[in-house]
């Protein structure tokens, strides 16, 4: 499936020319999940997801390989999956309490609401505690609108059916998978 129109608006520091709209790919240990990511809607959201995933954003926590610079995402895990609802991931400790060493506010778009799976959407522990932590929806979640920004979605078929797979996982009574599912790298996709 091709990127959608490139976008007028830029959102990226520089770093991205104004005009590319961007996806990603996570590559994990049960196949690659495609994302459309929306920039002119959650511009800071994306902005952090994509410096994060390239390493090119600051941080002041050690990564999921135990390192302060380079790709914060790589050989991080999901470490929280609960059937039927999402699945969450971004966390280098893998505990669900790690993050990058800062926070930032919400974004929140009118036309974005969580009225059908496969969103991407960062989690945090309340208003204005986004760090790096995300999830992907695997159904409706209306409860969420307003409490978590929507940034992106999954892309295609293919990547969805990666994402059932990984909601189905076996989980111990902490929802965390039985066997890892690694975020082995994180691509960018420029149009």
């Amino acid at each position: 499936m091709p990127l959608p129109p490139r976008s007028r608006r830029g959102w990226h520091d520089g770093v991205v020319a104004d005009n590319d709209i961007v996806g990603a790919t996570l590559h994990t240990t049960q196949g690659d999940i495609r994302l459309y990511l929306f920039p002119n809607h959650a511009p800071k959201t994306v902005r952090n997801f994509v410096g994060l995933a390239e390493g090119t954003k600051d941080y002041s926590t050690q990564n999921a390989r135990g390192e302060k610079t380079g790709p914060f995402y790589d050989g991080s895990v999901f470490h929280r999956v609960i059937a039927g609802f999402m699945l969450q991931g971004g966390d280098p400790t893998g505990t669900g309490r790690g993050g990058p060493g800062y926070q930032f506010e919400d974004e929140f778009h009118s036309e974005l609401v969580f009225n059908k799976p496969y969103l991407l959407a960062m989690a945090n522990a309340g208003p204005g505690t986004n760090g790096s932590q995300f999830f992907i929806t695997v159904g409706p979640t209306p409860h969420l609108n307003r409490r978590h920004t929507i940034f992106g979605e999954v892309r295609d078929e293919e990547s969805r059916k990666v994402v059932d797979a990984i909601g189905n996982t076996a989980t111990d009574r902490s929802d965390r998978p039985l066997t890892e599912v690694v975020i082995e790298k994180i691509t960018i996709d420029r149009g």
